[in-house]
């Protein structure tokens, strides 16, 4: 059997985007580099705390 199934297509409407000004780049950019100085603080927490824990491991 060929049947031809016809599944409802969603209309998008493209939003046209702006450029920003120069006072939001750099928001923006002080947001960024916030977002990855919390990650990069997050991720010495969690080596730190693997080192602390394969030392005490070591004193066993």
């Amino acid at each position: 059997m060929d049947s031809i199934v016809s599944y409802p297509s969603a209309i998008t409407e493209v939003a046209t985007i702006k450029p920003l000004t120069p006072d939001q780049q750099r928001i923006k950019s002080m947001q960024a580099r916030v977002k990855q100085d919390q990650a990069t603080v997050k991720a010495e927490r969690a080596r730190q705390k693997i080192r602390a824990g394969q030392a005490q491991l070591a004193k066993i």
